[in-house]
């Protein structure tokens, strides 16, 4: 151990003169743990939030979208084949998106409507209490047979509590898309009975959206062979950006792709600043702790000037004394680093076991706090609290350093 480490820690476990000065090196230490702790689990907790939207986003929208500029997609099922071929990509289905008027007995709203292909690969999508809804198309299909020759219809859950529907009632669907008449133009309208509701606790989901048969949407949209585009998904979502880039590089104009993150962009973006964001306003504890450690060192360096000034007399070089001072402060930083650090692991461990935090479930669509560790991020934080408690010493350090052994000695 070199001598610098050895006073240094001598400094640090001695007992000061000044009470004050012993004072301001717990709180140093409180503050940066408190900081880390507090970094640690929010982060934790915002993360566990966007990957649990991420997850219903993801179970009701395609990783990939593939359209056509000229709105003219008929060869969909050849392209369909031949997409599911491609490695990565675990289903490729066709599908109709429109905006429609559904009508019930008891009120009516406007709809998201989607055609969908029952032999395809259903959405996931879940619940509130944690269950999956899966297989939604199936329940698509069956819907004509439960529902005594009329097509079956799949609501989101608002959406059917604002029509005043459950599973089995009959409601119209009215589309703008209809024919003219001598009257004029009439929308075309067709029953629908309640094949299912499912619910993503999104509200932008279970208030709009609605599945039904890809055949039934072709035919009421009078869109013959055609649909909007073919829906994609991949194993790993992260790589839907290059698989995208990669069809578009294979079929050329006039095809479209859009991966998810395009298509969410504004909302991950917003998710991803106001993390940083408190990222940045959650440092601010670590600051205020290091200020104490830096006055701490200040005022110990005034109360050991006697030291110091032997310590030059005795050989010690300038940068040996800056080592000390430096050495103490980033101890107290790194003491309170992993005393922070091991406790936000801690409890991020404990409210993802025993989930103690509730939430209310009339405002969150969730009724515990989602939490995901992510130790990329914990390490990230202990070596900013660290850095920044090396920068704390510099100062004081440096003062030290500069102290002129003989003035010491004279007036100390």
């Amino acid at each position: 151990m070199s001598f610098e480490l050895f006073i240094a820690g001598r400094y640090l476990r001695s007992r000061q003169k000044l009470r004050f000065i012993s004072l301001i090196t717990f709180l140093s230490v409180a503050g940066v743990t408190l900081g880390v702790m507090a970094l640690i689990v929010v982060i934790a907790v915002m993360a566990g939030f966007e990957s649990d939207l991420k997850k219903r986003i993801l179970g009701v929208d395609p990783h990939i979208v593939l359209e056509r500029t000229d709105r003219q997609f008929t060869d969909y099922e050849g392209i369909s084949r031949r997409l599911r071929s491609i490695e990565g990509v675990t289903s490729a289905t066709p599908f109709i998106a429109t905006q429609t008027m559904l009508r019930s007995d008891a009120g009516i709203a406007g709809s998201v409507v989607r055609g969908i292909d029952p032999d395809g690969d259903g959405p996931v999508i879940p619940g509130q209490d944690g269950a999956v809804l899966s297989g939604l198309r199936v329940r698509v299909a069956e819907g004509e047979q439960r529902g005594a020759g009329l097509p079956g219809i799949v609501l989101g859950r608002e959406l059917a509590s604002s029509l005043g529907v459950i599973e089995g009632d009959i409601l119209y669907l009215i589309s703008p898309r209809g024919m003219i008449s001598p009257v004029g133009h009439m929308p075309a309208m067709k029953r629908f009975r309640v094949a299912g509701l499912f619910e993503t606790g999104m509200y932008e989901y279970d208030g709009s959206l609605a599945f039904i048969h890809l055949a039934e949407a072709q035919h009421l949209m009078r869109m013959g062979r055609t649909v909007s585009g073919i829906e994609l998904r991949v194993t790993d979502i992260y790589r839907a950006g290059k698989i995208a880039d990669g069809i578009l590089t294979d079929l050329g104009a006039p095809y479209a792709a859009k991966d998810w993150m395009e298509m969410n962009r504004n909302f991950f973006s917003a998710l991803k600043l106001e993390k940083t964001m408190m990222f940045i306003l959650l440092t601010l504890i670590v600051l205020v702790a290091a200020f104490n450690i830096s006055s701490s060192l200040i005022m110990m360096v005034m109360e050991k000037t006697r030291d110091i000034a032997i310590l030059k007399t005795m050989g010690a070089t300038d940068a040996s004394v800056r080592r000390i001072f430096v050495f103490k402060g980033v101890a107290v930083g790194l003491f309170g680093t992993l005393l922070g650090g091991g406790l936000g692991v801690l409890l991020c461990f404990l409210l993802k076991r025993y989930e103690f935090v509730k939430l209310p479930s009339d405002v969150y669509y969730i009724t515990t706090l989602p939490v995901q560790l992510e130790w990329p991020m914990v390490a990230l934080i202990s070596l900013s609290t660290l850095l920044i408690s090396l920068v704390a010493t510099l100062y004081p350090a440096g003062q030290a350093a500069r102290l002129n052994p003989v003035e010491a000695l004279r007036h100390g």
